[in-house]
């Protein structure tokens, strides 16, 4: 079985916060924000990671809506390409 990506949760340092996006494979062009988070509660590694895993069950819960499928997260969290790093992205 052949494992398609059709988007990805996108963590961006921007300003004080953390946001997370649902954005296409390869571009931030029209991303949708998810949730923000201001960086100071994120410096503790808990809350970082139950950040991390609520915005990524909110995309897991609108791909099951939009597709009828849960998609699976195995790759684990990936550095963003350098086209996509600016600031503290």
């Amino acid at each position: 079985m052949t494992r398609r990506k059709t988007g990805r949760l996108a963590m961006r340092h921007e300003g004080n916060f953390w946001n997370a996006y649902y954005a296409l494979p390869d571009t931030m062009d029209g991303a949708i924000l998810l949730g923000s988070i201001q960086m100071r509660l994120v410096a503790d590694d808990t809350r970082k990671s139950l950040f991390m895993a609520l915005m990524q069950e909110a995309v897991s819960d609108m791909l099951t809506d939009i597709t009828g499928a849960r998609p699976t997260w195995p790759d684990g969290p990936i550095t963003a390409p350098p086209h996509e790093r600016a600031g503290h992205s």
